[in-house]
């Protein structure tokens, strides 16, 4: 018997577990991926004291959050991939980026299929 009726979708109705899925595939590198658990509290912590702190002391906020980007931004060059912001602007630009590292790429299934869905690597490019 021959069922031809593709396989159920394991994220229907899971979106939060989607997203943490491709994000992890975005951050497979242990440095960027221990990086970035430093960079996006201290980012939105940053976002938070611009509204708490007095007017005067706005340098807090604006420090902590360009030093947690600073971070975020370094662990992607470790993993040589694009800050999802830019890829997420090349991409609207129509402008090649790189979603997912090809070193990854090869390696997972899953990184392929995303890739696929519009994900160029950096040899695409020139």
């Amino acid at each position: 018997m021959n069922d031809s009726t593709p396989p159920p979708d394991p994220f229907a109705g899971k979106p939060l577990r989607r997203t943490y899925f491709k994000w992890r595939l975005r951050h497979q590198h242990p440095f960027n991926f221990g990086i970035h658990l430093l960079g996006i509290p201290l980012s939105v912590a940053g976002v938070v004291l611009l509204f708490v702190l007095p007017w005067e002391e706005w340098y807090w906020g604006v420090s902590a959050f360009i030093l947690g980007y600073l971070l975020q931004y370094i662990g992607h060059c470790v993993e040589g991939n694009d800050l999802g912001e830019w890829a997420g602007i090349k991409r609207t630009l129509g402008l090649p980026y790189v979603g997912i590292a090809p070193r990854y790429v090869e390696a997972s299934p899953q990184a392929k299929e995303l890739k696929g869905a519009g994900a160029r690597s950096p040899s695409a490019s020139r």
